[in-house]
């Protein structure tokens, strides 16, 4: 467990993680406390704005040939000769709870003449790093639970798809959004629609609150790791107030 950043390894394979997280964060990493978004969730059926607009083929071309223009990077949409159309997505990943991933070690054996490997398979639980980003290669009839695996496949995950959840985020009137996507939902169709810009549309994995965490389920290692990280992060939690209210009550003394 890092006293920098609160990366959380296991001990055989701290030689290998090579991240730069000395020092302490800079004061453009503090929550100063001066952001007005507010988040509300909204209920999966009551569609998005963008979810009611059907387009015809030429408005398809168009659109893309508009979602082409605005970009600047080589995150392209091409349109294929079936009429449908691939893209890239952009999901952040706001996980709060460990996510499961397969470990394997292979012990050899000790017996003389015999020095074969033996597999022993090992599961294991972490944290994804907070703010982790993914871009997705997708068609345009790509659904939303598809998405979902194709993530959980990148990073190994092999939890329930079930327990995620893939939500829309949009920003109106200094106030975000969040909708829960249909499992049928497909999310490069509604990138399209909204076009290029995070603010008016962005995506993002999340729990599938379905239920409280079963703590049961994990080995006494796991649990005991978990408390370490939850004290780390209601430390980083106290010291952020602290530096708030510090800064706060700085500016009463030099306004007195």
């Amino acid at each position: 467990l890092s006293p920098d950043c609160s990366f959380t390894c296991h001990y055989r394979c701290r030689a290998l993680v090579r991240l730069d997280c000395s020092g302490p964060p800079v004061a453009g990493d503090e929550d100063n406390g001066n952001e007005q978004v507010l988040e509300k969730d909204t209920n999966v059926d009551e569609p998005s704005e963008w979810e009611k607009t059907e387009l015809d083929q030429a408005q398809v071309e168009q659109r893309i040939k508009e979602y082409n223009s605005q970009i600047n990077s080589n995150l392209f949409m091409s349109l294929n000769k079936d009429g449908s159309y691939a893209g890239f997505i952009k999901v952040q990943l706001k996980l709060v709870r460990p996510v499961a991933v397969p470990a394997t070690n292979r012990v050899p054996t000790l017996q003389a003449g015999r020095p074969h490997p033996q597999g022993v398979k090992r599961r294991t639980s972490f944290y994804l790093p907070k703010g982790t980003v993914k871009h997705l290669h997708i068609l345009s009839h790509t659904r939303a639970s598809e998405v979902i695996d194709a993530l959980l496949r990148k990073f190994t995950v092999i939890d329930n798809p079930r327990k995620f959840a893939l939500f829309e985020r949009s920003e109106k009137d200094e106030q975000a959004y969040l909708r829960k996507l249909g499992d049928n939902e497909q999310p490069l169709r509604l990138r399209l629609l909204a076009g290029p810009s995070e603010k008016v549309l962005s995506f993002i994995l999340k729990e599938n609150e379905t239920g409280e965490v079963n703590w049961d389920a994990f080995t006494l290692p796991e649990l005991h790791n978990f408390l370490l990280i939850l004290q780390r992060e209601e430390e980083e939690h106290v010291r952020r107030l602290r530096h708030r209210y510090a800064c706060c009550r700085q500016k009463m003394q030099e306004a007195l």
